[in-house]
């Protein structure tokens, strides 16, 4: 059985540190919802005090993460030891979205290396921290980022980009409206 804490330990935070993926997960309320897993590559995330953290979202072909926070609020971080020692470590709390343009993003940002296509930067308050062995995870080796999504991103105008997260990102695929979503339903008013 793993160890359970409610905050993120000093040995956490060393461990979260060196992991080059994570993955996010969320699901909506409804009973038939989709519960969605979402891997996450690149310098994004950010350990911002013993309960919170928050990562720097890129652009995706889906918006389900971002449309569960606003459903319910709740989140699940998932890191693994792919090299060293067994482990894997969660993070279980509640979640909000930032959109550019807001006092919120403009407070958070300076944490993060702004990469091309960022749409938005998930936060999460952060109760429980869960330990477990890992022993059937297997070994992985890291051979580098990818550079598709910020290439793909690069050559994009803003505009092209806007239309891209208005088709694409504004509702899950349950029906949820996403904060990017709303925006373009508010702009409409």
């Amino acid at each position: 059985m793993g160890k359970v804490f409610t905050s993120i330990q000093a040995n956490h935070e060393e461990f979260i540190r060196k992991q080059r993926i994570f993955f996010v997960g969320s699901a909506p309320l409804l009973e038939d919802g989709h519960v969605n897993i979402s891997p996450k590559g690149h310098d994004v995330l950010r350990i911002l005090s013993a309960n919170e953290v928050a990562y720097l979202d890129l652009t995706g072909s889906g918006n389900e993460t971002s449309a569960h926070l606003i459903d319910n609020g709740r989140i699940t971080f998932m890191f693994l030891a792919f090299e060293g020692p067994p482990l894997i470590l969660r993070l279980y709390g509640k979640g909000e979205v930032i959109l550019p343009d807001t006092p919120r993003w403009e407070e958070l940002i300076p944490h993060f290396n702004l990469l091309p296509g960022a749409r938005q930067i998930i936060y999460a308050k952060i109760d429980t921290v869960k330990t477990s062995c890992g022993f059937s995870v297997p070994f992985y080796t890291y051979n580098g980022e990818r550079d598709t999504l910020q290439q793909w991103a690069l050559n994009k105008s803003d505009e092209q980009l806007e239309e891209y997260h208005k088709k694409k990102n504004s509702i899950s695929m349950d029906g949820i409206v996403t904060p990017i979503g709303e925006q373009f339903v508010n702009a409409k008013s």
